[in-house]
């Protein structure tokens, strides 16, 4: 039976008496893809922030590796941090920092690595993602593409088992954002980790994942595989990939 990377247990999550999440149990397991979806404001970067350590849970626990990450401290919780990646929905970049500056950042405050070993590894990382030209450059010298690059190479640097991307392709032309989902798979497939991805591009849903998760009326709906989405009864699920102005999710209204 395949171990559970993340599990969550009757979670719920309000912000100043607004509930967000109510009562949602799921697994996500070791070497998966997920990607979720749903209608703006619905929850889906708060339930990804929360299932990396960011944002605590109200009630209900949430275990990465089967520790509970609000509950451990110290170098436990640390060890465990180190492990996980994240790609921030605007790539949360150091404006005053080159490309390779920026990759090595988490590399000299986690690890103690020497600035040779340090400056080898950003290179690399630079190079994988088709940007070694851009060592030297700032983060608003390059294109919205190549920061998105950026960013996964910086996110993926202390090589993470556990990789969360909020929106990957957020402003990215088609081809573009092809281009990056083949990227996120390929740099997978290479390091065996386990992702989650939030967007809202359900071709981009279906390239990256192995099961897709709806966020919607504070229930999060695992739909099943990408072909099992296709075929899903849920009136909502269908409205939401086919993208008909009428049904059921139309008088839902906000951002995220």
């Amino acid at each position: 039976m395949a171990l559970a990377a993340i599990n969550l247990s009757e979670v719920s999550i309000s912000f100043e008496g607004n509930t967000v999440l109510h009562n949602v149990s799921l697994n996500v397991t070791e070497g998966e893809s997920v990607a979720i979806i749903g209608p703006s404001g619905q929850g889906k970067s708060i339930l990804l922030k929360l299932m990396a350590g960011l944002v605590p849970p109200t009630k209900g626990k949430v275990l990465v590796r089967g520790e509970n990450l609000f509950e451990i401290s110290g170098a436990r919780r640390q060890k465990l941090i180190n492990k996980i990646g994240m790609l921030f929905q605007k790539n949360a970049l150091f404006d005053s920092l080159t490309c390779g500056e920026n990759i090595a950042f988490p590399l000299r405050e986690v690890t103690e690595l020497s600035e040779k070993e340090i400056q080898k590894i950003s290179e690399e990382f630079l190079a994988a993602v088709g940007i070694g030209h851009a060592k030297n450059l700032y983060p608003d010298e390059i294109s919205g593409g190549m920061q998105k690059r950026l960013g996964i190479a910086r996110a993926l640097a202390l090589h993470p088992e556990l990789i969360f991307y909020d929106d990957p392709t957020a402003g990215l032309d088609p081809i573009t954002s092809r281009k990056i989902i083949d990227l996120i798979l390929h740099l997978k497939s290479k390091n065996t980790s386990t992702l989650i991805a939030v967007t809202n591009d359900m071709n981009r849903a279906y390239q990256l994942a192995d099961r897709i998760w709806m966020v919607v009326d504070q229930q999060v709906i695992d739909a099943g595989t990408v072909e099992q989405t296709k075929q899903h009864k849920d009136p909502r699920i269908r409205q939401f990939i086919s993208g008909e102005i009428n049904g059921p999710l139309t008088s839902m209204a906000g951002g995220e």
